[in-house]
């Protein structure tokens, strides 16, 4: 477990929901990865790269609802500018995404 952290801790984080609107492959990335571009309605779009070539296909990510973290400063990984952490669940070597039982409106806040 990693450090205990207080209520004041966590609601700096802001966790939102968006759509993935385009997945291309990342070829300069050190480990297999996609490059994401990600509709998060008023917050707008916001690109992110992720580790999940071995889960998920490109077409099956398309419209996709994710989770991420919108207020990380921007990224950069080779030659491409990251601007949200995308969440998921580590098993094993692979990152299993986080999943919505319904969807809802892109941009809105998880608490």
């Amino acid at each position: 477990m990693k450090d205990i952290i207080t209520f004041d801790d966590f609601v700096k984080v802001d966790l939102r929901v968006g759509t993935i609107i385009a997945v291309d492959d990342f070829p300069e990335a050190r480990r297999p990865a996609y490059q994401l571009t990600i509709d998060f309605g008023d917050l707008g779009v916001r690109k992110s790269s992720a580790q999940i070539t071995t889960l998920y296909k490109k077409g099956d990510l398309l419209e996709r609802q994710i989770i991420a973290v919108v207020n990380f400063p921007k990224k950069q990984i080779a030659k491409y500018m990251s601007e949200c952490l995308i969440l998921g669940a580590v098993h094993g070597n692979d990152v299993v995404l986080l999943n919505l039982d319904n969807k809802v409106i892109n941009g809105t806040p998880v608490n």
